[in-house]
Formats: C-alpha cells, sequence, structure tokens
C-alpha cells in the first residue's frame, strides 16, 4: 500500500494524516467535479504536484491547515481545501485553488491528502461518511484516481515540479538571492526556503 501515515509535531495524536501521490493521472476531469458537488466521499486535499518542490513544501502546507483547523480558524469548507489554499503566500483563495489545486485536463501528478479527526464524524467539515481508515482510504483512491501510485519522496516528487511555474507563484524570478547560487540542488533548496517562508508570513 503506497498511502503513507505522516506524524507531524505539536499535531494532536487523535488525528491522522495519510498522503499518496499518483503520476499520469488520467481522470482528473472526474476527480474536480466531484469537489464541485461536494461529494462528501471524496472529502481530500487534491494536489496538483507540479506546483509542490518537496515533501517538506507539502507538509508545511499540511501543517498550516491543521493549526488553522485546531484554533477555529478555518478560511474555507473543511482543512483538506484548506491545505490547497495554505501553499499560497496571499489569501486569495481562487488563485490558490487554481494554482495548487486540481486542474481538469492539465493535473497529471497528484498528489492526495486526508485527514481524520479524533472528533465525531460529521463535525468540523469532516464526512459522516467518508472512510476512515487506511485501509478503506487507499481502497477508495485505487478505486477512483486512475494514475499509478509512487511514494511520496523527494525523488518522485521532484519529477514532476515544474519550476517556472513554482518561480512564478513564489515571485522569485530575479530574486538577488537565488541567482548568486550556482549549484542546481542549492538553488532549489533555497527556493524551498523561501517558498515556505512565504506561506508562513500570509496574512502576518
Amino acid at each position: 500500500m503506497a498511502l503513507e501515515n505522516v506524524a507531524l509535531e505539536h499535531v494532536p495524536s487523535g488525528y491522522g494524516v495519510y498522503v499518496g501521490f499518483f503520476r499520469d493521472v488520467t481522470n482528473a476531469d472526474f476527480l474536480h467535479q466531484q469537489l464541485l458537488s461536494r461529494n462528501r466521499d471524496f472529502e481530500y486535499a487534491f494536489i496538483d504536484a507540479s506546483s509542490v518542490i518537496s515533501r517538506l513544501h507539502l507538509l508545511s502546507a499540511v501543517y498550516s491547515a491543521l493549526n488553522t483547523l485546531l484554533v477555529g480558524a478555518l478560511r474555507t469548507p473543511n482543512v483538506h481545501s484548506e491545505i490547497v489554499t495554505s501553499f499560497n503566500t496571499n489569501n486569495n483563495i481562487a488563485d490558490a485553488y487554481r494554482r495548487w489545486g486540481i486542474t481538469p485536463g492539465k493535473t497529471k501528478d497528484l498528489i492526495v491528502v486526508k485527514i481524520i479527526s479524533p472528533t465525531a464524524e460529521g463535525q468540523n467539515g469532516f464526512s459522516a461518511t467518508s472512510a476512515r481508515t487506511p485501509e478503506a482510504i487507499w481502497a477508495h483512491l485505487t478505486e477512483h484516481v486512475m494514475g499509478k501510485p509512487v511514494p511520496v519522496t523527494d525523488s518522485e516528487i521532484a519529477q514532476a515540479t515544474d519550476w517556472p511555474k513554482v518561480r512564478k507563484y513564489y515571485r522569485l524570478n530575479g530574486v538577488p538571492a537565488l541567482e548568486k547560487v550556482a549549484d542546481k540542488a542549492e538553488h532549489q533548496r533555497k527556493m524551498e526556503q523561501l517558498a515556505i517562508m512565504g506561506m508562513a508570513l500570509r496574512g502576518l
């Protein structure tokens, strides 16, 4: 099973964080329609992997959304949509959905995050009908996401990252601190740092 149970520091132990990654997805249109119709069986964060830099970048957005949930300050319908908007450096929800959410006809590499709440089902934006065990979540995903499951690793994510897109979204073109770095790996690491910093500073 390629679904990973991720433990995040400072998140109450009762919360389950599950992450999966699918390459070469062919049914983004169908999955997007489930979100638009608010099908509660599809309460996941569907993230376009081409806009994700690394595993740390991904988990930073997940942690931010969970923290927002825990303090009762959700700005979107549920914690899953909050994950998608947490990648953004501003509070423009529509832009965040366009940039990091699943896009019909375009999304080919898809990261999926599922958050399970320890509270009663149906509260805090969690579905009362969605799967709540790792096995059930994975069975549902593999039935409905038409793509190749791969591990959620930096190397797999890097194969999907569209760097020009990332630089544009985080306004990193022409940044002096980046232009001086010749080493490719170090350059990308600094972009990761700047992106996460921008996410953390949103709304301050």
